[in-house]
């Protein structure tokens, strides 16, 4: 009984080889920033110095006060009309000044003074008064299709432009009536605005400058020192250090020779596949022989690693909505945890690589992937996978907030994230259901499956109850213990369940021929010959894999019918055969034609169902009575060489006899005899 076998054939390698060459094309092709620094922690590297100029990075609070800022800010946006002027000039030319004509080279040049600043239009209503307000103020101004950023202080309004022209007449007429002058020529209607406003114009401005606010602050320049060796890291240089790192990761091509890049990948993707054979071959190398299950192993694997490079060059913030936990579920509808958290926590591996944070979202998903596993068993019908949903993304919210706390409890206020989180929680509810595809496309039976194969109600089970009642409860009885032995060496308990439900089906066809279902006062085997006998009782094989095609029952549960009794014997039949003087050297009629347990399931079911059948023909259900037994039946299997090809340790077949040892004891224990009541005792 081998742990560990590593596998021969080429077939098992060829997927591997394709995965490796899978990673080699996705791995990152630039260097990575791999200084790791925390604020408020000294910088335990060598000094270090800009290689090239960067842009220094705002921190998300100065965007964010920069953004509210800008969205308080209102800049009106105004267009010139430039045929206002031409219009005022030519009315002034046709306007009679009468005796004071003289006047009108003068007035043509303050017009052009007050056209040259140009003129507010009384359409903006109440802004005018409110820009006036604030000489400080800014408007846009678009002339010949250029928009100028204008202060308010050095443009008309319509009152202050009619102001300017009288005060500019009062300083070069010296008469005495300058209203009655200025009245009677209506020198004032030669006065009106040019500067139209455009509040569509000056929302969209308004709408840009919110959403496209500046990035950076300052620029550092080459050989400019950021951070000395032992310097604590404050908030300031850890923005600094944030923004050489974004550069560098973003501009930095590779510096050395490209085949050093190109064999440093394919050394890291070559360990990675390593890992992961290792894994397989360490949790259970049977795998490799069951190729549709290999095969999707596999293929769960790279669509993590193609969802991490993805997400990586794409958009990086997408990590924290990525369902990553829906890996493990994945996994965990067809392989035992013990497979899956080996897995899982491998496929999380490439994370490590591509991502900025990988080891905060390598430690958050790793988590919450592991807590998924655990609660899905209780949590994994209807609505109540929401539950799940909710608890893994607590999960992930109390490990990301752990990080956020190191970094600063600032960071805390980023509800972005915490959105983020919810809905890559909620996805992994939604993408389960995928689970049903893929069962499909690799002929797996999941976990789902399984459960609903051991509704003892569905019509095959029913029909086994009703046709053949003895055997029906002895598959019960063979569940129940079988179910206590694969919790005990952590083996697939639903799969043992409902191979136990099943392993029996053929004697329906029937069911007069086996003990149990007997009538009173009926003898099947009665008028029979021992090797007929035999016959009748082995046929039970193949009928029941012929009822588990008409039923399509899926192949791993055939596997458990005709491998329950392996290649073992009719014991009664070929003992009675042989001591009525029969000859040994022709027995072959008396042996089942099957196959020897490859599983520890397969092991778990076949010897729980040899010693539910024996312990039936028991007198004595003391502890020796029962120890004897099941230690009989279990040496004997080992003896007839079943066990020779299955994955099942010594040590797992010694606590699989000691469960059942108990489990029996426990269900045959002796009840209390209650006394006679005499006649004589008041009721």
């Amino acid at each position: 009984m081998e742990n560990i076998k590593i596998p021969r054939s080429l077939k098992a390698y060829l997927p591997l080889i394709g995965l490796f060459l899978l990673l080699v094309f996705i791995m990152p092709r630039s260097p990575k920033f791999n200084y790791e620094y925390r604020k408020g922690s000294p910088w335990m590297h060598e000094t270090l110095l800009a290689q090239f100029d960067f842009p220094v990075l705002k921190t998300d609070v100065q965007l964010q006060e920069e953004r509210d800022k800008a969205g308080s800010e209102i800049i009106p946006y105004y267009r010139l009309d430039g045929k206002v002027a031409s219009r005022s000039k030519n009315e002034l030319a046709a306007l009679d000044l009468g005796e004071h004509s003289s006047l009108r080279p003068f007035l043509e040049e303050i017009l052009t003074s007050i056209y040259s600043k140009g003129v507010l239009a009384p359409s903006a209503g109440q802004n005018v008064e409110d820009l006036k307000h604030n000489p400080g103020n800014l408007i846009y101004v678009q002339k010949d299709r250029r928009a100028f950023k204008v202060p308010v202080s050095e443009v008309f309004t319509q009152e202050d432009a009619v102001a300017y022209l009288y005060d500019s007449l009062a300083e070069v007429y010296a008469g005495d009536d300058l209203d009655s002058l200025y009245d009677a020529t209506s020198v004032a209607s030669l006065v009106v605005p040019d500067l139209v406003f455009d509040q569509q114009t000056t929302d969209l401005v308004h709408e840009e400058r919110v959403n496209y606010v500046s990035s950076t602050q300052g620029v550092v320049k080459a050989g400019q020192v950021i951070v000395s060796k032992g310097e604590m890291v404050t908030a300031e240089i850890e923005q600094l250090l944030d923004s050489y790192k974004a550069e560098y990761d973003l501009s930095v091509g590779y510096g050395s020779s490209r085949a050093y890049m190109w064999a440093g990948n394919v050394l890291i993707a070559f360990f990675i596949v390593l890992v992961l054979f290792l894994a397989i071959c360490y949790c259970n190398f049977r795998i490799f022989d069951e190729y549709n299950k290999y095969l999707y192993l596999l293929m769960i694997f790279a669509l993590a690693a193609l969802a991490s490079s993805i997400v990586a060059k794409t958009d990086p913030s997408l990590f924290y909505m990525m369902p990553f936990t829906l890996i493990s579920l994945y996994l965990l509808a067809f392989f035992t945890k013990r497979m899956v958290f080996s897995v899982y926590f491998i496929s999380l591996l490439p994370m490590l690589i591509f991502a900025q944070a990988g080891v905060e979202l390598f430690m958050m998903y790793l988590v919450a992937g592991s807590v998924c596993m655990l609660v899905f068993g209780f949590f994994n019908r209807g609505w109540l996978q929401f539950v799940t949903a909710l608890i893994v993304f607590v999960v992930m919210v109390i490990v990301w907030g752990a990080f956020r706390l190191v970094d600063g409890i600032e960071g805390l206020k980023d509800y972005h994230t915490v959105l983020d989180l919810g809905l890559g929680a909620l996805l992994s509810v939604a993408g389960y259901p995928l689970i049903y595809l893929f069962e499909k496309i690799f002929k797996l039976v999941s976990n789902t499956k399984l459960t609903e194969l051991c509704d003892t109600n569905n019509k095959l089970l029913r029909n086994l109850a009703d046709k053949a009642p003895g055997t029906f409860q002895h598959c019960l009885q063979v569940m129940n213990l079988a179910d206590a032995a694969a919790r005990s060496i952590d083996a697939n308990v639903l799969l043992v369940r409902a191979g136990a439900l099943y392993h029996d089906i053929g004697k329906i066809a029937n069911p007069q021929c086996f003990t149990e279902n007997e009538n009173p006062g009926v003898r099947y085997h009665a008028g029979l010959t021992p090797k007929e006998s035999a016959q009748e009782i082995i046929r039970h094989v193949s009928d029941g894999l012929a009822m588990a095609d008409k039923n399509g029952l899926p192949g791993i549960i055939k596997e458990f019918i005709s491998s329950h009794h392996g290649t073992t014997s009719t014991g009664y039949f070929l003992t009675q055969y042989l001591n009525n003087g029969g000859n040994p050297d022709e027995v072959s009629e008396f042996y089942y034609d099957g196959v020897k347990p490859v599983t520890k399931e397969q092991v778990i079911l076949m010897i729980c169902d040899a010693v539910e059948a024996a312990s039936r023909s028991l007198k004595d259900y003391s502890h020796e009575s029962i120890s004897a037994l099941v230690d009989r039946i279990v040496d004997g299997k080992a003896k007839e060489d079943q066990l020779t090809d299955a994955d099942i340790s010594l040590r797992e077949i010694n606590k699989l006899k000691d469960v059942i040892k108990s489990y029996l004891q426990q269900m045959y224990h002796s009840r209390v005899s209650y006394p006679k009541r005499k006649d004589n005792v008041r009721k």
